[in-house]
């Protein structure tokens, strides 16, 4: 299947899609995205991942957008265009590209830009992701040497590729970021948690120091609904190796157990109760968006 990808108004064959070299998402980075997970043929939770792009957006003043019934429209098309089933929905939006009179490299905002809009579609073996979620994972601490604002989802991701990159060359599937005091921000891609000996869920509260994960409100929603205690507050790596399970969550995989941290085991080594309860009422929530909830449940891994 050939891919569709969009740019600034146009559905192009994905080899030739492109933006301006002097894009300012190009030259400062200067963008927020999302990465939005599709089941069934059917985008999930794009109004939370809509209302979180707004927010970054507004934070990096960039204005003049298509509105959201627009972005919607052209989400959908994506979809369809690629004939995506099971995958992943990418959402880029820039300050844009100064025009031939302006100065191409000015870091002060250039007036009158036309914002840069850019959408492209994946497809995601979500078997591979109930693999992982059945066994669990290795994760790797990391200085967390990020900007200020990592609650903007913006596309300046090189301390996070950077992390994420020493974790896999030391054997771990993911990094956390621990800040300097010892206690664990996030993960390179993914939001941190821990339970605790009494069973409570423990996840960084929200501020600058974290992005608001959609995954992680869900989650959050779906542990109280369960009777599950939630503190939202810090941890450190000695909380996380002493605690009774580690997990994280994330769009692409939704809660995944943590298994060893640093190459020290967490708990018995193996995913936890709590976690994998967690594990089965997210891919019920992400079915939930499909035609045939049934069956996309089982495609998730049941």
């Amino acid at each position: 299947m050939s891919r569709v990808a969009y740019v600034n108004g146009r559905y192009l064959p994905y080899a030739h899609a492109a933006i301006h070299v002097d894009d300012r998402a190009v030259q400062f980075a200067d963008a927020a995205y999302e990465v939005i997970a599709v089941i069934g043929g059917r985008i999930a939770d794009l109004d939370p991942h809509l209302d979180r792009l707004d927010r970054s957006l507004g934070e990096l003043r960039i204005a003049n957008y298509p509105p959201r019934a627009a972005l919607a429209v052209i989400a959908r098309q994506m979809v369809r265009r690629n004939r995506l089933d099971y995958g992943l929905l990418y959402i880029q939006i820039g300050r844009g590209a100064p025009g031939l009179r302006q100065s191409p490299r000015d870091s002060t905002f250039p007036k009158d830009l036309r914002p840069s809009v850019v959408m492209t579609c994946r497809p995601l073996d979500f078997r591979k992701v109930a693999a992982r979620a059945a066994t669990g994972v290795a994760v790797a601490t990391m200085p967390d040497q990020r900007w200020a604002r990592v609650d903007i989802k913006a596309v300046s991701l090189l301390p996070n590729a950077l992390a994420k990159q020493a974790a896999r060359e030391a054997g771990a599937f993911e990094a956390w970021m621990v800040d300097r005091d010892g206690n664990v921000t996030e993960g390179a891609s993914t939001n941190a948690w821990i339970v605790t000996a009494d069973g409570t869920l423990v996840t960084r509260p929200l501020s600058s120091s974290i992005l608001a994960g959609i995954t992680r409100h869900v989650v959050i929603a779906q542990a109280r609904e369960a009777g599950l205690r939630v503190e939202e507050r810090a941890f450190t790596v000695a909380e996380a190796l002493a605690a009774k399970e580690a997990f994280f969550t994330s769009t692409t995989g939704g809660p995944i157990p943590v298994v060893t941290i640093d190459g020290k085991t967490v708990a018995n080594g193996a995913p936890g109760e709590t976690t994998e309860k967690l594990v089965g009422l997210y891919r019920r929530h992400l079915a939930s968006f499909a035609a045939d909830p049934a069956a996309a449940f089982q495609v998730l891994g049941g």
